[in-house]
């Protein structure tokens, strides 16, 4: 049995053509530095490409896996993240 990791598992994602948020990374994958293994695939010759979205579409993609409510009062449309791919 192999052991899980929670990098690889997130490469495999964002490989399958999967768009992920640092939120994602963290809840569904356990990835500790989203932004350091994105570094990482980055120097691996992966192109990553990203894009500023409302937070609601990132909670809806979420909410597929997970489920994630926030707060009632928290504005989520107005709140920006970022996504990011793998460019092919």
């Amino acid at each position: 049995m192999s052991n899980y990791r929670s990098s690889e598992a997130l490469r495999d994602h964002m490989l399958d053509g999967n768009l992920t948020s640092l939120l994602e990374a963290m809840l569904l994958f356990g990835v500790q530095n989203p932004n350091a293994e994105f570094a990482r695939i980055k120097k691996d010759g992966f192109p990553i490409k990203s894009r500023r979205v409302p937070m609601t579409k990132i909670i809806v993609r979420t909410n597929k896996f997970a489920q994630c409510t926030p707060p009632i009062d928290l504005p989520q449309k107005e709140i920006f993240m970022t996504e990011y791919w793998i460019e092919r």
